[in-house]
């Protein structure tokens, strides 16, 4: 992708893209490749191509049969992001891959705006973020177009230092950050021994001791801050100026060097009668407490992400794997394969997640799913990775491991939310980007002001300084990720885990919930309760029919016909030419007999006659008891019908209850009959109970709800969910469900409780509210301190205290969120 002359490219390549010498022809320009998804015919190459055509200075040919197009473009017009986007515009996906780095050497929200440029600039990058809190940077990258090495050299050559975490666990790097944090603890202690004595005579001064320090002693003391334990300050600046930007290190450089050296003209122009004019004490002040708010800065940021290292910390790096031929051996996670077995002795660790063989313990899952109590686990019963063995030794089949495990992918969609950056964060940004030289300016006009009025150059120097050493803009780079970081942090402690920031950003306006009823509101493990056949039909017969047909379904109520089938001993045939129909029934040939299973709409669609009379009337009745009736026909003839029961959440109806407290309408949607539905929405205290809905009906009500004007939350389990759960403003999955219904969603919860729906409604208008206060104090600070700065009002070292202060403020502000818990637990 490096730019090309047209000597450099021959008329045809082979590869039948003769287009692009004419474009380089144009001018110089990058090529790139990219493979995209979705194309089924000609046309389709057609359309991305003319899609591609429409932006400046762009040829592409489209390969239908590599899927992949060849792009030649204009750098400086438009970038491989913007590529991308357009394709994916035109309805195609674009194959790309993402990558982690942690981030050293930021100061403030300008050097997490720069690197992120850097990165944008890389050849097949298609998105960068850079998180200033959490010192990480995420990017989007083409396949084999970017190599780690190319991110690092890019963020050396910006002035940082960037460590891959796409090869290793990102636990592992803690070691180095304690290191440096143990070194500048170390300088810190330095910087205040030498400072301590320049900021005494101050003191003493103002109480009216005549004290002083020789000048000479004065300069020995602040020289070593200035220059050695500052150097952070002067580096951070040369780097950014560098690179064309300021960021906070060159307001610190500039002030504290114009008063280190006013002080150092003064002492060598008038002698020892210029020591009362000596500012070495507000330079030397100003690093030491930057320095120090610096550091409780970074203690503040490791605490709001404390629940991400929490979840780290639960990976097991041993586990015991019971060997035929060698018994009971100790192997590290990564040799385990899945069906090997494993060993859980009390107080230890579930090493990853499976099933387990032999043993009975409890489990104390807390961290992982919210749960408090433990939970009992017996032969047969799933255990996730990181949960903590109670009393009983377990066995344990291997299901999954490594970044398949549960908690694997909690600490991937906890970090995928983190890392994410809210609307607002956009505007702090750009406000971010003009911020220092804006302030530079304005010291330039405070100078001049002062001097303008005659009030001598010194002062003006001085006010000038206090200026630049007030303003601060990691205050405004920190309040919207340190609470985001915070917030989805408790919420994961509390067993509830948002995906990224539009899932939080909207569930503070949600104003109607919609439920699924199976799994959802209900328990989802239904049971048989009647088998009811029809004329000419035998009971023992219905029910063998209808569980071979049901056999080849994964639905609960399919499950729960084959196991009330077995308990009977009752021998269940094999089938032929399956199919079914979401939402309505499935079909089968059983031993030469077609068996039709479902609703009374399948049936019809079928010109199977309906049950009359008796039958009629006991479907009716229980249905109104909440029981679902799944009926059968044998070769075209109804055949009779099975009545199940789900029984009913025991956290429901207090869940609809704290959503009505808050102002929110509950609506259940259900394949059920309306009977059904109308007898589980009367005992919930539901607004509104609707059945026969089919799952593509479900899309279409919250598509409905919204155009009127409602801002929907969809909260279900299964597959047959998806499609309405990615039509919400708001998509929630329950954790017991489908990995498809929680790759869909925008929140999952990792127990099955609904009453965790209003607290992640809650989760939500807590982190916006904090959002919203950080920001507020951050520019009211800087709204406030500089105008104080430039009359001033304040010493530069007391500017320099305030400008310390307010990062630890908005930090620990965001701090607070750490408390948040699920109401009533």
């Amino acid at each position: 992708m490096d730019r090309r002359s047209e000597a450099d490219i021959p008329e045809n390549d082979g590869n039948g893209a003769p287009g692009a010498v004419k474009a380089v022809r144009e001018g110089l320009k990058d090529e790139v490749t990219l493979q995209i998804g979705g194309m089924s015919c000609a046309s389709c190459a057609g359309r991305i191509e003319k899609a591609l055509a429409k932006l400046p200075n762009v040829s592409s040919e489209v390969n239908l049969a590599l899927n992949s197009a060849h792009i030649t473009f204009d750098r400086d017009q438009t970038s491989v992001g913007k590529l991308a986007d357009t394709i994916r515009s035109a309805g195609y996906s674009v194959a790309d891959e993402s990558r982690s780095f942690d981030i050293d050497g930021m100061t403030c929200a300008n050097c997490a705006l720069r690197v992120e440029k850097a990165l944008s600039k890389l050849p097949g990058v298609t998105e960068a973020s850079v998180n200033f809190a959490l010192e990480r940077a995420d990017i989007l990258t083409l396949p084999g177009q970017v190599g780690d090495a190319d991110v690092i050299a890019a963020v050396e050559k910006a002035g940082y230092h960037a460590v891959s975490r796409n090869k290793s666990n990102p636990i592992d790097g803690q070691g180095s950050d304690k290191t440096g944090f143990d070194k500048s603890l170390m300088w810190l202690g330095v910087s205040i021994v030498l400072t301590v004595p320049l900021v005494a005579q101050m003191i003493w001064m103002y109480l009216g001791v005549d004290f002083h320090l020789n000048p000479w002693v004065e300069l020995a003391l602040a020289t070593p801050v200035q220059f050695l334990i500052g150097w952070r300050f002067y580096r951070g600046a040369w780097m950014a100026l560098r690179n064309g930007s300021a960021n906070m290190d060159v307001l610190v450089a500039l002030g504290t060097s114009a008063a280190y050296f006013l002080s150092l003209y003064n002492m060598l122009v008038a002698g020892h009668d210029g020591q009362t004019h000596l500012y070495f004490e507000a330079s030397a002040a100003i690093i030491t407490l930057i320095l120090a708010g610096k550091i409780m800065e970074e203690r503040a940021k490791r605490g709001a992400s404390a629940a991400i290292r929490e979840l780290m910390a639960l990976r097991p790096r041993r586990a015991r794997k019971l060997d035929q031929a060698k018994g009971e051996i100790e192997i590290d996670i990564a040799e385990l394969v899945i069906g090997d077995i494993v060993r859980v002795l009390p107080g230890e660790r579930v090493p990853v997640d499976g099933k387990v063989s032999a043993g009975e313990s409890e489990l104390d899952e807390s961290l992982i799913t919210g749960e408090t109590r433990p939970v009992a686990r017996v032969p047969g019963d799933r255990v996730v990775g990181g949960a903590v063995n109670g009393t009983g030794r377990l066995d344990i089949e291997v299901a999954a491991i490594g970044e398949d495990t549960t908690l694997s992918r909690i600490i991937r969609l906890v970090e995928q939310a983190q890392t994410g950056k809210a609307p607002v964060q956009k505007l702090v940004d750009k406000v971010s980007g003009i911020f220092v030289p804006v302030v530079i300016v304005i010291a330039l006009v405070t100078f001049g002001g002062w001097l303008f009025f005659g009030v001598g150059i010194e002062a003006s120097i001085v006010a000038a300084v206090s200026v630049l050493v007030i303003a601060c803009p990691c205050a405004l780079g920190l309040a919207t990720p340190t609470a985001l970081v915070a917030g989805t942090g408790a919420a994961a402690k509390s067993g509830i885990l948002i995906r990224n920031f539009d899932a939080l950003e909207q569930a503070h306006n949600v104003d109607t919930v919609i439920f699924d009823k199976t799994g959802t509101l209900t328990e989802g493990t239904p049971t048989v309760r009647d088998i009811i056949p029809g004329e000419g039909t035998d009971k023992t017969e219905l029910l063998r029919m209808v569980a071979a047909v049901q056999a080849a379904s994964e639905h609960p109520l399919a499950r729960a016909v084959v196991d009330t089938a077995w308990k009977q001993g009752v021998k269940v045939p094999d089938i032929t030419d399956f199919s079914s129909k979401t939402g309505s029934g499935v079909q089968a040939m059983v031993e030469g007999h077609k068996v039709v299973i479902g609703s009374e709409a399948m049936l019809a669609d079928l010109d199977i006659a309906l049950p009359e009379g008796g039958l009629a009337r006991q479907i009716t009745d229980h249905e109104g008891r909440g029981q679902t009736v799944i009926l059968a026909a044998i070769d075209g003839r109804f055949a009779g019908f099975i009545t199940l029961e789900d029984r009913i959440r025991a956290s429901a109806k207090q869940a609809i209850s704290d959503l009505k407290a808050r102002g929110i309408t509950s609506i259940m949607l259900s394949g059920d009959s309306e009977d059904v539905a109308a007898y589980v929405a009367g005992q919930l205290g539901l607004e509104q109970g609707r059945g026969r809905i089919r799952p593509q009906d479900k899309a279409r009500e919250v598509e409905k709800l919204r155009k009127n004007g409602r801002h929907v939350a969809m909260v279900g389990d299964g597959i047959n969910d998806a499609p309405a759960l990615a039509a919400a403003d708001v998509g929630i999955a329950m954790g017991g469900g489908t990995d498809v219904a929680m790759e869909t969603a925008g929140i999952t919860l990792m127990r099955s409780d609904p009453a965790l729906v209003a607290g992640a409604i809650d989760v939500s208008i807590s982190t916006r509210r904090k959002i919203a206060q950080n920001l507020f104090w951050a520019f009211a600070y800087n709204v406030i301190g500089v105008p104080l700065a430039a009359f001033g009002i304040l010493s530069p070292a007391i500017a320099g205290a305030a400008m310390a202060l307010s990062s630890v403020s908005v930090v620990s502000n965001s701090l607070l969120l750490r408390r948040w818990k699920v109401r009533g637990e």
